[in-house]
């Protein structure tokens, strides 16, 4: 169910424009436009689902979001290289809109630090 306020919802829709890199019948994956990375892509369910822990429930569509995050890295080309896949869950953690989106990362080394 899509919820009219949502920003992903929309996208999802087609009410707003997005670069899309892969589409399928209940995912779609589009470019971030404030990218991080060289390759910065976003990979939504198209029903609302406000955070990885609401989405935790529903195996079947979390598999298959996880397998169209693999895919984008494939169609970017970063599959072989190495990719960072990051859900940001709740305002703590950064997530800035409330629908559970995946960000695949890569392009370039990457480091890490607990912060």
């Amino acid at each position: 169910m899509a919820v009219p306020e949502c920003l992903f919802c929309g996208i999802a829709a087609g009410e707003i424009p997005a670069t899309v890199v892969l589409d399928s019948p209940r995912t779609l994956a589009f470019r971030d436009i404030n990218p991080k990375t060289p390759t910065h892509v976003l990979v939504i369910p198209k029903a609302h689902y406000p955070s990885l822990a609401t989405l935790a429930v529903e195996e079947s569509l979390l598999a298959e979001l996880v397998a169209q995050v693999h895919e984008v890295a494939r169609a970017e080309g970063i599959a072989d290289t190495g990719y960072r896949v990051v859900f940001n869950t709740g305002g703590h953690a950064g997530q800035s809109v409330d629908h559970v989106h995946a960000h695949v990362l890569g392009g370039r080394p990457m480091s890490w630090s607990p912060g």
